[in-house]
């Protein structure tokens, strides 16, 4: 996607303008758009069936959260809100041809919660990326109170697509679906991966992105060495009030502070100033 080429003046301008807008936020305690009440940070969350000491520290991340598909059923986002959850991420598509039968429901139900909530597709292999991105726009709303949308990326070996394609040619579909996605919502879509993508793929690749990084028995930088992260999937085995069964938990890097960023600018604070100035970020539109 091509960058906005601003003056000297002009950047210098506007980054006095984020900065004081910033700072201005921070210093109201944190305060967010009211439906998100992310001044309301209780205890850790506790609960998981089989934790692991290596993801200790996700535990005290302030800012928690989780992702569902049809697996969970029915949700109580009420009552998964009200217990401390600050964000859901749903499944919504996948491949060229299939939507969660529960996304309509789910984005409804966490919407009316007055929970913080977005969609991610699962990348699939043996389909273009154009054909994906397509069918993304067709089933997604381009919601202004969502979050970023999220691209899922692992191999596919659930399904009948196995085959491990070259580098390049699955780089170059990534980088169509982020921007078709980018172009749709207009947020920055956030990848999601998993090690042995991570280390097949992307590993030494740079993206604008933030990253989404699973990791459940150590923390992600003992796994993805010096990939920057926004999100840490530490547990696919939670246990949360208003969800029946296991349901994969996830905490945000940051502070409180961090998060409301986060919501009001749709990037991660710590690229604002790099991204912003190109148009990438909401504070900055």
């Amino acid at each position: 996607m091509a960058s906005a080429v601003l003056s000297p003046s002009a950047l210098r301008l506007w980054k006095a303008a984020a900065l004081s807008l910033l700072l201005a936020v921070l210093s109201a305690c944190a305060q967010s758009p009211s439906a998100y009440r992310t001044s309301q940070v209780g205890a850790p969350i506790q609960g998981d069936n089989r934790p692991h000491p290596g993801v200790a520290r996700a535990r005290a991340l302030p800012i928690q959260g989780m992702d569902v598909a049809r697996y969970q059923g029915a949700i109580d986002y009420r009552r998964v809100y009200a217990s401390g959850v600050h964000f859901v991420y749903m499944k919504a598509t996948e491949g060229k041809d299939y939507v969660d039968p529960a996304f309509a429901a789910n984005w409804k139900k966490a919407r009316a919660a007055g929970m913080a909530h977005g969609a991610y597709h699962f990348m699939t292999w043996c389909s273009t990326a154009a054909e994906q991105a397509r069918w993304f726009k067709q089933h997604v709303p381009a919601d202004e109170d969502a979050l970023p949308p999220v691209l899922d990326l692992e191999w596919n070996h659930d399904s009948s697509c196995k085959r491990k394609w070259p580098k390049a040619d699955v780089l170059e579909k990534i980088r169509v679906m982020l921007k078709a996605m980018e172009q749709h919502t207009g947020k920055l879509p956030i990848i999601y991966t998993d090690m042995t993508f991570h280390r097949d793929i992307l590993e030494g690749e740079h993206f604008d992105n933030a990253f989404w990084l699973r990791s459940t028995a150590a923390e992600p930088p003992e796994r993805y060495g010096n990939r920057r992260w926004m999100m840490w999937q530490w547990t696919q085995t939670g246990v949360l009030n208003g969800v029946v069964g296991e349901v994969d938990r996830n905490a945000f890097y940051g502070d409180e502070n961090d998060w409301t960023v986060f919501l009001l600018t749709g990037c991660d604070p710590r690229v604002i100033e790099a991204l912003g100035p190109e148009g990438r970020c909401r504070l900055a539109k």
